[in-house]
């Protein structure tokens, strides 16, 4: 039993792990002088309003506003391989050890019950108490 949680457990987190390893995602900040005003995962950044004014005075509110855009890369070199990717000699060896361990496991043959559909006749007296003989 803790030998199967521990399986599943294992294999989850391994999961979880190859997901957070090849998912690639953007942090968006948004500055306004010094000071943040918001930042965003996966959604636009709100902005704080000065940016409309800054476009009118642009000699006035020179750069108040700002935004740094952080982008966190995957890893986007997994490869598969394929059994045609192996030269001859791997090929030969895995289709043999496929083959043998295929044939590893034979079934064994049918029993025979004759007695399977067997029912005892219904009993009236117990015997062994009738004739006072028990088993010591």
């Amino acid at each position: 039993m803790f030998k199967e949680v521990l399986h599943k457990l294992f294999s989850m987190s391994m999961t979880i792990l190859l997901l957070m390893s090849t998912m690639s995602f953007t942090v968006e900040k948004h500055f306004c002088g010094n000071h943040l005003v918001d930042v965003a995962v996966f959604s636009e950044v709100k902005k704080c309003g000065m940016q409309m004014a800054s476009d009118t005075e642009k000699s006035v509110n020179n750069g108040c506003c700002k935004d740094e855009v952080e982008v966190v890369e995957g890893q986007d070199d997994l490869k598969s391989n394929s059994i045609e990717s192996l030269d001859f000699n791997e090929q030969f060896l895995v289709t043999s050890f496929l083959f043998t361990y295929k044939n590893l496991f034979e079934s064994l043959p049918k029993q025979i019950i004759p007695h399977k559909d067997y029912s005892p006749p219904n009993l009236i007296e117990d015997i062994q108490v009738l004739d006072q003989v028990f088993l010591i």
